[in-house]
């Protein structure tokens, strides 16, 4: 079902702050920048292997970055793995009694279809599944 991490979220106070140490300091690639709405968030993509760390900064006092912020401070918000078939994904842990925050994928960053799996069915760890925009063209 999984083929790989996808990336690493960090929720950040500020891209502008915090990309210089993953860009700069630790040498990553940064491939991109990119506002999503309907999370609520800027995030920024940054290329290690085969896998990303996605930098989450809110647009919003409200947005869930901006409550995780608030309770948690900057750091490691969810974990996603990469999924050929997001729908048979969503399907098979349903069907095992795994709590699913989203029951259907929705749109996420660069074009990927997201689906979030509460952290009650997963030792406390947001986990996301993706299946990038690529992958999903049927």
């Amino acid at each position: 079902m999984l083929t790989k991490i996808d990336h690493i979220g960090i929720a950040v106070n500020s891209l502008a702050e915090s990309l210089p140490f993953y860009r700069d300091q630790l040498g990553m690639s940064l491939s991109g920048t990119e506002e999503v709405a309907s999370q609520k968030v800027r995030v920024a993509f940054l290329a290690i292997g085969e896998s990303k760390i996605e930098l989450l900064e809110p647009t919003s006092p409200d947005s869930p970055v901006a409550k995780f912020l608030e309770k948690n401070g900057p750091g490691i918000h969810h974990l996603a793995y990469n999924v050929a078939d997001i729908e048979a994904a969503i399907s098979r842990l349903t069907a095992e009694g795994a709590r699913m925050i989203d029951a259907a994928p929705r749109a996420g960053a660069h074009g990927a279809s997201i689906a979030f799996v509460h952290p009650k069915s997963s030792g406390g760890v947001l986990t996301e599944l993706c299946q990038s925009g690529e992958e999903h063209a049927h």
